[in-house]
């Protein structure tokens, strides 16, 4: 008998009417997740009859020993698709022992931003590209030293040769239905064993909660195949495909007829804020994304902005349909794989909408990035290299803007 046949045999046994809670949170990385369970006497039918908790802040990186108790407080119930009915999953927000935001709680701006902009209907898609471990950190069924061929037949692909992993993410794909993600889509990516799923639409708040949890789930999924998730931007050197989260993004005015004159102002105010915009779109402050916003693989250069209908080479995608009628939405391709969306979807409304202002300078030096970009062009053409020049006058030209 299987772990797994063993665990479904105590999974049918009555809990007398009891609730498990899966209490879920963001940890001070600002990308991993933690949970732990607790028993509720009846199943609560609303957030606020859910109690807070508190766990050990000292050893998920958000408190000091000497002082460690962190606050959670449920923000979310999903069902739990792992225990089945009744039991559910508690999306919650850390605060620090004085009730104050912890530092990696981005959804407490967030959520005030949303309420703020909530007449204009911002409507949020997120396509959440992700890679395929092994236990050793290797890509899935990789050659354990080597690699598999060069890129081009795996994209959206059928067939054991080109597929790599694909009953996890069906898995995950039900799970996220069960527990009412608004997942719209999913599908295999440029590199193998590398895949992506889409959650949206989404309005205000909803995107970083429900993008969360549907990462929870990917996780949690990934442990039943024995297999690894990385929401790393840029998980294998060399040519191979990094992975974003591309947000797609609009508001009542653009998905009007003639609201294209809407997403060309909102593009226009992205521009003028695009420093600002590449530090809140990963965790580690724009550095995760030097890896891979080289301006190959179907990106962007990180210092550079730029936009145009239907290609994949620039900061913002037109998508070609909404070009021709007229209005509808844009995609943001900046954003990493590891981003979190309650900073993205923020700081999105906060220039588009709230029509705030200001740029930043960057704060990494051009030798830094120099030396991150060019790891993404190990084994590769010596022409895609990136010399000291070219970087300093990439960097002057983003600084120009502010």
């Amino acid at each position: 008998m299987s772990s797994r046949q063993a665990l479904n045999k105590y999974l049918k046994l009555d809990c007398g009417g009891k609730c498990q809670a899966m209490y879920v949170w963001i940890d001070g990385t600002g990308e991993h997740l933690r949970s732990k369970s607790r028993t509720l006497d009846s199943v609560p039918k609303t957030i606020e009859e859910l109690p807070e908790w508190n766990f050990d802040g000292s050893s998920t990186g958000q408190a000091e020993g000497r002082n460690s108790d962190c606050l959670l407080k449920p923000v979310r119930i999903f069902p739990d698709p792992f225990r089945g009915a009744p039991h559910i999953l508690v999306l919650s927000s850390v605060l620090n022992y004085d009730r104050t935001p912890a530092d990696t709680n981005h959804r407490h701006s967030c959520s005030k931003t949303m309420k703020r902009v909530e007449e204009e209907k911002p409507w949020f898609g997120m396509e959440q590209e992700w890679t395929m471990l092994d236990l050793d950190g290797h890509p899935f069924r990789w050659p354990k030293g080597g690699y598999p061929g060069p890129q081009g037949p795996y994209y959206c692909a059928v067939g054991t040769n080109n597929i790599y992993g694909r009953d996890v993410v069906e898995a995950h794909y039900r799970a996220c239905l069960y527990a009412g993600i608004q997942i719209s889509g999913t599908n295999a990516e440029v590199m193998p064993a590398q895949w992506e799923f889409q959650v949206g639409p989404c309005e205000g708040i909803e995107m970083g909660d429900q993008l969360w949890m549907a990462r929870y789930l990917l996780c949690r999924v990934a442990e039943d195949f024995g297999v690894v998730v990385s929401f790393d931007p840029k998980p294998m050197k060399g040519d191979w495909n990094g992975a974003g989260c591309h947000i797609n993004y609009s508001t009542e005015k653009m998905r009007q007829p003639g609201g294209k004159t809407h997403i060309i102002d909102a593009i226009n105010k992205l521009e003028t804020r695009h420093n600002l915009h590449m530090k809140a779109y990963d965790p580690q402050g724009g550095r995760d994304n030097l890896r891979r916003l080289t301006g190959q693989h179907e990106t962007s250069s990180v210092t550079e902005f730029s936009y145009g209908t239907a290609n994949r080479g620039c900061s913002i995608r037109i998508p070609r349909m909404v070009d021709e009628v007229g209005f509808g939405y844009f995609e943001d391709r900046r954003p990493s794989s590891n981003c979190d969306p309650y900073t993205v979807t923020d700081i999105m409304c906060r220039t588009t909408i709230l029509d705030e202002t200001g740029d930043i300078a960057l704060e990494y030096s051009a030798p830094e990035m120099i030396d991150l970009m060019n790891r993404d062009c190990v084994n590769t053409r010596s022409d895609l290299k990136l010399s000291q020049t070219d970087l300093q006058d990439l960097q002057r030209k983003a600084e120009s803007r502010l």
